[in-house]
């Protein structure tokens, strides 16, 4: 049991020794990987937090270096500060308010094609699938089920 173990260890080591040198998958050739399988390496390789960045070499970025993370941290770090001045609460609102600002995009923003979910942003008030319209609405109001049930 204890050998059959160890040498799958070794070949995962001889694979894993392997795909760092070339970037071909570790499936054998003639098996084409499936992108669900594909998505989950990814998603391993990035790590716990799944924000890792790629870097040149293909190491991923230390934890201390993510955007977000420092982001995060310096706003906590920030609201502690403000805290202890009594200024929490307001820091806090503006922080949501600016969020909600930089979290809106502008309609120059917007891919070449893409809807706005207010159909009145779009050109010719064109609405997304799914919208529920008047008229659809009316229709709906105004059927009767059968009489008797």
């Amino acid at each position: 049991m204890s050998a059959a173990v160890e040498r799958r260890l070794a070949q995962f080591r001889a694979a894993r020794g392997s795909a760092a040198d070339s970037p071909r998958s570790p499936e054998p050739p003639g098996k084409a990987a499936a992108p669900e399988a594909a998505e989950e390496q990814r998603a391993a390789a990035a790590g716990p937090g799944g924000g890792a960045e790629a870097r040149p070499g293909g190491a991923a970025a230390p934890v201390w270096a993510r955007p977000l993370l420092l982001k995060v941290l310096l706003w906590a770090v920030l609201l502690a500060l403000f805290a202890e001045l009594e200024l929490g609460l307001p820091y806090f609102v503006l922080s949501l308010l600016y969020w909600m600002y930089a979290g809106t995009r502008g309609p120059a923003e917007r891919r070449r094609g893409e809807l706005s979910a207010y159909s009145v942003f779009n050109p010719g008030c064109a609405a997304i699938a799914g919208t529920l319209t008047a008229e659809q609405l009316e229709r709906e109001l105004h059927y009767r089920p059968a009489a008797g049930r």
